[in-house]
């Protein structure tokens, strides 16, 4: 049961060591809440939530959630799954594993504490999308059994799993498609594109462009991304979702490569080569659910947010 003689929540985030989870658990510990990080450093690191080990209201749990956990919390936000290509595609099999089985069992334990759960989901429900700019009620357009398949079929199943238990069980449930988000705290080698750019940038490297560089992307910087989440977990138990949370301003990928290049101050060249298997062509949200449900739309434009993240890479690359 949730505790009721503290109006200071204990919140659960997994995935806490992570990109986003580790700027997720900085918001809600400024909001007065006791955060209970758990992570189990596939792609986390300690490095992002090294500034927070001295915070009291602050516990680091390393444990992977394919395994069922037994803690008592008020809410529960569930980031863990490995995000990038390359991160994801390298065990493919415990990708799929960490979305559903994770699912389950952290929809298990919010089912034992009564408490309401957000599913951190992925626009990659899209596949590549025949319908352009992507709204909620698009059923997507993905390859069961390609080389992404594991993240997206993982994703996937587990929104059906966070539905299921909402109507079997009464459970309250809040489900995110989170669009591509950049910002500090990226992990250098990821393979995304942002962090590819700007390492490439940085280091006089040509710049690697997969296909024309025309396909197209809309890019959110974190700090309103994580406002959106906390939002959606705020707003009322009647809004389940999915709800698309990212930036519709869209750019293709050679003007994201031009302008890193620009605010880099580099001399690097771009370089073509040929595009990966299912990669989207197009990828734009509608948030119109989201300005409508939860008044959120970002505010940090694309230039401002790359700024901030090229002045974190400058410190790795040293």
């Amino acid at each position: 049961m949730a505790r009721l003689y503290d109006s200071r929540k204990r919140i659960l985030v997994t995935g806490g060591g992570g990109f986003l989870g580790s700027h997720l658990c900085d918001r809600l510990l400024g909001k007065g809440h006791e955060i209970l990080c758990l992570d189990n450093l596939f792609t986390g690191t300690k490095r992002n939530i090294e500034h927070l080990h001295a915070e009291p209201r602050f516990e680091f749990l390393r444990h992977d959630v394919t395994f069922p956990l037994y803690v008592e919390v008020d809410e529960i936000y569930n980031l863990a799954c490995p995000a990038s290509p390359v991160h994801y595609q390298h065990d493919p099999v415990q990708t799929t594993k960490t979305s559903v089985h994770g699912a389950i069992n952290m929809l298990g334990l919010a089912k034992r504490l009564k408490c309401p759960i957000l599913q951190a989901s992925t626009s990659e429900v899209y596949g590549d999308p025949s319908v352009h700019p992507q709204t909620e009620d698009y059923w997507g357009n993905v390859n069961p059994i390609g080389m992404r398949a594991c993240y997206d079929e993982g994703k996937r199943c587990a929104e059906t799993l966070f539905f299921d238990y909402h109507r079997q069980h009464g459970l309250e449930i809040k489900v995110v498609r989170i669009f591509n988000t950049y910002g500090p705290r990226m992990h250098p080698s990821d393979g995304r594109v942002v962090s590819n750019f700007i390492m490439q940038a940085l280091r006089r490297e040509p710049i690697t462009i997969y296909g024309n560089g025309q396909q197209t992307r809309s890019f959110c910087y974190v700090d309103d991304l994580i406002e959106g989440m906390i939002r959606m977990m705020e707003s009322s138990p009647d809004f389940v979702g999915p709800v698309n949370i990212g930036n519709p301003n869209a750019f293709t990928i050679t003007e994201l490569a031009e302008q890193v290049v620009a605010q880099c101050g580099s001399a690097s060249g771009l370089r073509y080569l040929p595009l990966p298997v299912d990669d989207p062509k197009q990828r734009q949200p509608d948030i119109s659910l989201a300005r409508s449900k939860l008044g959120w739309e970002p505010e940090i434009q694309l230039r401002d947010g790359l700024a901030k993240t090229i002045e974190y890479f400058r410190k790795v690359v040293q």
